[in-house]
């Protein structure tokens, strides 16, 4: 991002203010701000913005799916066999809770370079379906504000957790 230059009117406002100021250190040579303005190189004019945007929304994620994954990652990701450098267990939050909790935590994780995380949602109970968490969490990563920095993501393997736990890989951090 290139710095922004004060316009004239700034600098003539920014003289006014401090026209009677003394220094506390002795006066360097000094170029006042419009003979700066002649030696500096003029930039050249930049083109106008497009209006939309012309970025492609990311895909959404399914678990297991790894668009844009080598193969061999991919299947690594999917048997396990990646280092899980952090876990995050949303058991016993609220839906609200458990949310924050996980845009907080990948994004913690992301700024911190880890690459390879453990969700663990729980199976939920036996008697009253599949896990509001369970559910939850795919959705919750495919949003905008977190799909950004996620790769891929699969259900663990039964060490980790099984379909109570999602293994997610993060985006290296540019």
């Amino acid at each position: 991002m290139a710095a922004r230059h004060p316009s004239r009117d700034e600098r003539a406002l920014w003289r006014r203010a401090t026209g009677d100021v003394k220094p506390l250190v002795a006066k360097r040579a000094r170029v006042e701000p419009e003979a700066a303005e002649e030696l500096a190189p003029k930039p050249a004019p930049r083109p106008a913005a497009p209006a939309v945007s012309t970025t492609r929304p990311l895909p959404s994620l399914e678990p297991g799916e790894s668009p844009g994954l080598d193969r061999r990652t991919a299947e690594k990701l999917r048997r396990g066999r990646l280092e899980i450098e952090a876990r995050l267990d949303l058991h016993g939050m609220t839906q609200e809770e458990a949310h924050r909790a996980l845009a907080r935590f990948v994004h913690r994780a992301q700024e911190n370079g880890v690459r390879m995380v453990l969700v663990i949602t729980g199976k939920g109970s036996a008697t009253g379906g599949g896990g509001v968490l369970r559910a939850a969490v795919p959705r919750w990563l495919n949003e905008a504000g977190l799909r950004p920095c996620i790769l891929s993501f699969a259900w663990a393997q039964p060490k980790d957790g099984g379909s109570g736990a999602l293994y997610v890989l993060l985006r290296r951090r540019r």
